[in-house]
């Protein structure tokens, strides 16, 4: 297992809007870590810090949060739970940090990335996305930060099931096996576009 990043925060005591904005001006960021034992925790993080390890973990890969109060420290296994991002600038506002045990499942939700060109667009086929997330369960480091989906062979009137993904050992995806997640389809031209070309056949009425 190769080692985990770790997070370095600080407790926190104040709270609310006023306090948040304080510690926006100084670059930090408001979190609220969850423990395994269902305590909140009120702390801060470096928002340049939290930026950076966000794009390596996302939601789905575990990290070591490591918290600070007076002047010990603990360090806990955690993933990104929700990330709140101002409604008009590219920055997190807020995030939610879960605490887990790594010998125990967890259910989380994970993107699906599509990749290839299915031949059945190159016959006029149109692909069809049907899931880009799926809820997969496992324990923590088991559970992978994205699932690859080769579409490249797919034809026309093919489809894609949650049976046919391809998931790491110890993990399994927790919906019907049978739900679809891409195809490739002939797509029928609109009612609209059809009645328009009908309506330019028919002769003129007397």
């Amino acid at each position: 297992m190769s080692e985990l990043i770790t997070l370095k925060t600080q407790k926190r005591e104040q709270t609310g809007k006023g306090a948040a904005r304080k510690l926006r001006t100084a670059g930090r960021t408001p979190a609220v870590f969850y423990t395994r034992e269902g305590k909140n925790i009120c702390l801060s993080v470096n928002e340049k810090e939290l930026g950076l390890l966000y794009a390596k973990t996302r939601r789905t890969q575990v990290f070591n949060v490591e918290i600070s109060e007076n002047g010990s420290t603990s360090i806990h296994p955690a993933l990104i739970w929700d990330v709140d991002y101002f409604p008009v600038k590219n920055r997190i506002q807020h995030v939610d940090i879960l605490g887990v045990e790594l010998e125990r499942e967890i259910k989380i939700r994970v993107p699906l990335e599509f990749t290839g060109t299915a031949k059945g667009i190159k016959i006029g086929g149109q692909l069809e996305i049907y899931r880009e997330h799926v809820p997969v369960i496992g324990k923590p480091l088991d559970i992978p930060q994205k699932i690859r989906v080769d579409i490249s062979d797919l034809d026309i009137n093919n489809f894609i099931y949650v049976k046919d993904l391809a998931l790491p050992a110890g993990t399994r995806v927790d919906m019907d096996s049978d739900a679809a997640v891409a195809a490739v389809l002939i797509v029928r031209e609109t009612n609209e576009q059809e009645t328009a070309e009908a309506d330019t056949a028919a002769p003129a009425a007397e």
